[in-house]
């Protein structure tokens, strides 16, 4: 049996950890129970986007000499997934999952369980390809199991941190020989958040056969309902935390979800509130965190209105959508403290994405 806290902590910047130091000063917090930290950095959320591994790096080296760790260690044992871009009414922020084992009895109901896991490094060519989906898909099962998670129904989020293509990582997949999925760095993004994806639709029997890595940016029938992706720079193997309720935890919180259809779907936004037992228009006090997904539709259209996030030159079309996203959920969350990242590829329909909510528990 376990039992898992969720805890929020508002960041000044992508290397303040006096929110996290101040939970573990007084107590609070147990450094030793954590197993996994999300957060929102302020970066662009683009390939130059050093804000996560700067969070990540700082994150690390904090908690290293409480744990008796290298910070490379500590990477290892804790899932940290820090996605970029806070635009709009986004707040930057972490969320910190702990876990322990307990005696304590479960209730009827079944309650937030978290597992974790890693796949290993990728080779920059396999990237977007089947290796990523097939391990991905392996990892998943891995973090489920370590939930205490048996059946798929029960998951309803998965959160996974992926590679990128830089240059140097071209030209090292050249010197070898090897032709890499895509030359654009930036689009390299959406094909690792892609093949990501549907390694989780593949873990979850979320589709009616396997996929390949042909359907990649191109078959967008096929995606989850729960994944969530986010690509950096800061690594070359996936990082997997899956989020689900079991009856094996002992925990006080839920999750809940649902499916954004497009970018402004707010009856998906209430649904997922619901689901998580709250009222989407009152009991505030008992919301932990909203984790939503947000991407522009690639049809070029939202409900046969035409938007130009796509055609902006100025501004990436994922920051358009964080925001557009992000102010919508917050209108629903009473806070701009929420998790929303931007890409959506093969994660919930075109236009659209999965929507999560942890709230604690009403009994």
């Amino acid at each position: 049996m376990q039992t898992v806290e969720v805890y929020k902590i508002s960041m000044a910047g992508p290397a303040d950890a006096a929110g996290l130091a101040k939970l573990i000063d007084e107590g609070t917090l147990d450094p030793r129970t954590i197993v996994a930290i999300m957060g929102k950095t302020e970066g662009n959320g683009c390939v130059n986007d050093f804000t996560r591994e700067y969070a990540t790096t700082t994150l690390a080296s904090f908690l290293a000499p409480k744990l008796g760790l290298s910070a490379a260690m500590v990477e290892q044992r804790i899932a940290f997934v820090m996605s970029g871009g806070t635009e709009g009414v986004l707040s930057p922020h972490i969320t910190v999952f702990a876990r322990r084992a307990t005696h304590e009895k479960s209730s009827d109901q079944k309650r937030l369980a978290v597992g974790i896991a890693h796949t290993r490094e990728f080779l920059p060519e396999e990237l977007g390809r089947q290796a990523q989906i097939s391990l991905t898909a392996k990892a998943v099962r891995v973090a489920m199991a370590d939930a205490g998670i048996e059946n798929a129904a029960a998951v309803h989020f998965v959160q996974i941190k992926c590679p990128l293509l830089t240059a140097e990582r071209i030209r090292a997949a050249h010197a070898r020989e090897q032709a890499v999925v895509t030359e654009d760095t930036y689009a390299s993004m959406g094909y690792s958040r892609g093949a990501s994806a549907l390694g989780v639709a593949l873990a979850l029997n979320e589709l009616r056969e396997p996929p390949s890595e042909h359907a990649v940016l191109s078959d967008w029938t096929q995606y989850s309902n729960v994944a969530s992706t986010s690509a950096g720079i800061e690594l070359m193997g996936n990082v997997v935390i899956v989020m689900g309720n079991s009856a094996r935890s002992a925990s006080r919180y839920v999750i809940g979800h649902a499916v954004m259809q497009d970018a402004i779907d707010l009856d998906a936004v209430f649904a997922a509130f619901r689901d998580a037992g709250l009222d989407p228009c009152a009991a505030r006090e008992r919301l932990v965190n909203v984790f939503a997904k947000a991407e522009a539709a690639p049809s070029g259209a939202v409900r046969g209105a035409r938007h130009t996030m796509l055609d902006d030159s100025d501004i990436n079309s994922t920051r358009h959508a964080r925001a557009a996203v992000g102010g919508l959920i917050a209108g629903v969350a009473g806070s701009g403290m929420i998790y929303v990242s931007g890409g959506a590829e093969h994660q919930g329909p075109p236009g659209g994405g999965p929507v999560a909510v942890i709230a604690q528990a009403s009994s």
